[in-house]
């Protein structure tokens, strides 16, 4: 007799997608251009975590964006991300990414057991480019409606207003009730999300940076 084998259910924090989204965020302000750096759970559609920031995708961002999710929820039980430079190291342009030599961000991952899943193709990153996309359609119009010009205005719109109607409106309950998230127990996030370096000593004591 053969049982028909189940799919694993999808349950909330079992995979997060972080992606970040550079256009003209600021109606109100002409000629300028912000990233908004956001993580969306798989399984929920739920908006954990929208932040705009002046420059583009950068470690300190993609960093400030985990700490965020890891504070409020616990740690996720897998990553999504495209191929940029803060996600994966690429030796030359166009060629395969290096996992072996990880990036700040991949250490920070693997420190906390987090697996980091890279997008390949247009349609493996359908998800974060669907989401990116509603964003920009509604986002921008609310924030032109309320008057917002500067980002830290815009950031406290973001989490006061927007992401939690966003959340009501295109939210969805897990095929799985329970949660993915562990908790941080004692994993100490200072010396985890930081910018670190291995460097040997000299015979006089001294270490040679850049």
């Amino acid at each position: 007799r053969h049982r028909r084998r189940r799919e694993p259910r999808p349950c909330f924090g079992e995979l997060l997608h972080l992606d970040g989204s550079r256009h003209p965020w600021l109606a109100l302000v002409p000629d300028t251009w912000q990233t908004l750096i956001a993580v969306v759970d798989d399984a929920t559609k739920h908006l954990l975590y929208a932040q705009l920031v002046a420059g583009g995708e950068s470690t300190t961002a993609v960093m400030a964006a985990l700490r965020a999710v890891l504070e409020a929820h616990g740690i996720p039980g897998a990553l999504y991300t495209d191929r940029a430079h803060w996600a994966v190291h690429t030796p030359t342009a166009g060629s395969a990414p290096d996992r072996r030599q990880l990036t700040q961000l991949g250490r920070a991952l693997a420190r906390l057991g987090i697996e980091h899943i890279l997008g390949y193709s247009p349609q493996a990153r359908g998800r974060s480019e669907r989401v990116n996309g509603t964003l920009q359609d509604r986002l921008v119009n609310e924030l032109r409606l309320a008057g917002i010009r500067t980002l830290p205005a815009a950031n406290h719109y973001l989490h006061e207003r927007f992401r939690p109607d966003y959340n009501a409106t295109f939210g969805r309950p897990p095929a799985d009730p329970a949660s993915a998230f562990v908790p941080v127990g004692r994993h100490d996030l200072d010396q985890i999300l930081c910018h670190e370096e291995d460097r040997v000593v000299a015979r006089d004591n001294t270490v040679t940076f850049d």
